[in-house]
């Protein structure tokens, strides 16, 4: 049997996609496949329970009978981790519960994609980092890492020393335009002196980047006051507390971004519709702007927002929103497996 976990250098790197599409695709070739992630971290109440959603789109995308104790066996929540710090949870215990989950999902599986944290050392406080799951698990390691800047190496290469012979390889995923080459050519070459197989490298796709604007105005409850069209996609969030002379130069510096303001901020909302990379408008605490300002963004096309959260709630709501991409779907995994049949050594990563 293979045990793979997919690790990660940081959060929002892609590591569900791949890892449900590396199940596929091993199922696919003949194998019978299991899926588990120890430490469940991307949290949502469902039905009374904090859960992780990752798990659930595991178990509908490759059919798995799992329980979802078994496919999540610890939910690593606040409130848990705030139950070791005052002694009501057993490292040990907590350690035999994954092991017990594994055997239980691993059973008549040749193939079995063991999904990593958020970070590699979530889980420290009781003795389950990335690392030590490995270990538990006897599993082989695949980190999965962006590349923005030279200096993200350091991160691929600390958790390399962490993980230490476990580690098979790195995929590079949503590597931008700009960067495909260097990291396709330059960076390989440095890491893999270093003893750090690249086993491939993914360019940055619009469909798994980001929010749509529709999408973001519907998952905000947000009420659209121009009819702009909302396919633009989101990758980032500005605030707009400036004065409208230092937003309008802020704002030119940025790239398919909303910018978040107040409602009667009309020198920031002028500022915003002058500046290229601003793909919206959210104005919050429900106050809609002058008509002179839906007048601009109308000509210039540009969706206005209108939020009755403060704008604290409403950029944490969007960033969770972006962190997690696109929303994960079966049709996400799909596009990660073509992906991966495309950018990467299949072989080497099953």
């Amino acid at each position: 049997m293979t045990t793979r976990l997919i690790a990660s250098t940081e959060e929002s790197t892609g590591k569900t996609a791949v890892s449900l599409a590396l199940a596929t695709i091993a199922a696919d070739r003949g194998d019978t496949v299991g899926y588990m992630k120890p430490k469940g971290t991307r949290l949502q109440s469902n039905v009374g329970k904090t859960l992780d959603t990752d798990p659930l789109l595991a178990r509908d995308v490759l059919g798995l009978d799992a329980e979802t104790h078994e496919l999540e066996p610890i939910v690593y929540s606040p409130t848990f981790v705030d139950g070791v710090v005052r002694g009501r949870e057993n490292a040990a215990d907590l350690r035999e519960r994954v092991r017990e989950a594994f055997e239980a999902i691993s059973e008549d599986t040749s193939f079995v994609a063991v999904e990593g944290a958020d970070t590699i050392s979530t889980g420290a406080a009781v003795d389950l980092t990335d690392p030590e799951v490995a270990d538990l698990l006897d599993a082989s390691v695949v980190l999965v890492s962006r590349f923005d800047e030279s200096r993200d190496v350091d991160a691929v290469l600390d958790a390399a020393d962490r993980f230490g012979e476990r580690l098979d390889g790195i995929v590079f995923n949503a590597v931008p335009d700009a960067q495909y080459d260097r990291v396709d050519g330059e960076v390989a070459s440095f890491l893999e002196s270093k003893g750090v197989p690249v086993l491939g490298s993914i360019p940055r796709v619009q469909d798994l980047a980001g929010v749509s604007v529709a999408d973001l105005a519907d998952e905000l409850g947000a009420r659209m006051l121009t009819d702009a069209d909302t396919s633009a996609y989101v990758e980032r969030f500005v605030v707009g507390a400036m004065s409208g002379e230092a937003a309008l130069s802020h704002f030119r510096r940025t790239k398919d971004a909303a910018v978040v303001t107040g409602g009667d901020r009309t020198d920031v909302q002028t500022a915003a519709l002058d500046a290229p990379g601003v793909n919206c408008l959210v104005l919050t605490g429900g106050h809609e702007p002058p008509g002179a300002v839906l007048g601009k963004a109308e000509e210039r096309g540009v969706p206005v927002l209108v939020v009755t959260t403060d704008t604290l709630t409403t950029i944490e709501r969007g960033e969770e929103l972006v962190r997690g991409g696109r929303v994960r779907d079966a049709e996400t995994v799909k596009t990660m497996r073509d992906l991966l049949e495309r950018h990467t050594d299949l072989d080497a990563l099953l």
